[in-house]
């Protein structure tokens, strides 16, 4: 009998463990997801660009760290993009949130020193020191040096365009390394620089579209745009002109199979997928974080649509000046050449 009731004891036992370990596992399934928020650049979602690697970095980080974001996408940097940072501040959900590109440093600026204990990350842009902040920042001209060095290898013309949104220190990075690249191949290369300017440099393919001519008209036969959604217009010229164009911060490959030789990916997603990762585990520093060729921060594309004209010999001569840039042994610098 005590052996019966022994044995029934142990079962007992057993089923309470059981039972408690179901519930404490029902409960880790069911526990709520750790909220994030963003305001993306002007040009928004759909500029298969900046904003969209921004979105693939906040994709990941729901599918791998349980999270759940909010979005907005402004018209306006200023006033606009401030009042949404400030709403989402007010709320006091968010573990983070998230400002995209250098023209809404102003407006992050202010949301953070007026929430102090809110944390926030700009993307492109580096604010003053706050405790609160930190700069996600990109070392542009390490890829686009690869692509300067590219084009100097493909070109027959001896003359490449560069078409830039706007004068801003993150385009001069871009036309810089682009510069510094095409020159290392070819010192006696001519690089032509253009930019858009206006009232809304990075969602205005047409004005890029007529300064993209206007370089294929002085010989220029591969075009570098650094211009979000206006970048379009300088794809369109390129295919119209028959020359080649070179993509920008997403893969942009597959928008002009054939016509864009590769894109200078700037990987935002894994910069904004590390800083909500970092945050979620207590690791949130503020400052400034760089990301370049080293930490997979930029990098070219595989030449999916242009292994014809980018040969293996040449991919092989970029593998190389990317591993000279990594050990140091060619110092690409952020200025543009006076």
């Amino acid at each position: 009998m005590k052996r019966i009731l022994a044995f029934i004891g142990t079962v007992l036992t057993m089923i309470t463990l059981i039972s408690c370990n179901q519930k404490q596992e029902a409960k880790a399934e069911v526990a709520a997801p750790k909220k994030v928020a963003i305001v993306y650049s002007t040009g928004g979602k759909g500029d298969k660009s900046f904003n969209d690697s921004a979105y693939r970095g906040l994709q990941m980080a729901k599918e791998k760290l349980n999270v759940e974001f909010s979005e907005y996408e402004p018209k306006d940097p200023s006033a606009e993009a401030q009042n949404q940072l400030f709403q989402y501040a007010e709320q006091g959900d968010y573990e983070i949130i998230i400002g995209v590109g250098f023209n809404m440093k102003d407006a992050l600026v202010a949301a953070a020193k007026a929430f102090p204990k809110q944390k926030f990350a700009l993307v492109d842009d580096e604010t003053p020191a706050l405790p609160n902040v930190v700069s996600l920042m990109f070392k542009e001209q390490e890829g686009s040096f690869l692509l300067g060095a590219l084009s100097a290898m493909v070109t027959k013309t001896n003359t490449i365009g560069f078409v830039g949104g706007c004068q801003a220190p993150v385009i001069w990075r871009f036309q810089a390394g682009f510069e510094q690249g095409a020159k290392y191949v070819n010192p006696n290369i001519n690089v032509l620089p253009v930019f858009i300017n206006g009232n809304n440099p990075f969602n205005d393919p047409q004005t890029a579209k007529t300064l993209s001519e206007t370089l294929v008209g002085k010989k220029a036969d591969i075009l570098f745009q650094v211009a979000g959604a206006s970048g379009a217009g300088v794809f369109q010229a390129a295919k119209e002109k028959h020359v080649y164009a070179l993509g920008v911060d997403s893969n942009q490959d597959g928008e002009e199979p054939g016509v864009i030789l590769t894109s200078m990916v700037k990987h935002v997603d894994n910069a904004i997928f590390a800083i909500i990762k970092d945050t979620l585990e207590g690791k949130f520093e503020p400052g400034v974080r760089r990301f370049g060729l080293a930490d997979n921060g930029v990098s070219t594309t595989d030449f999916e649509f242009t292994k014809d004209v980018v040969t293996p010999e040449i991919q092989a001569k970029l593998k190389e000046l990317a591993e000279k840039i990594k050990s140091g042994e060619i110092k690409v610098t952020d200025q543009v050449a006076k």
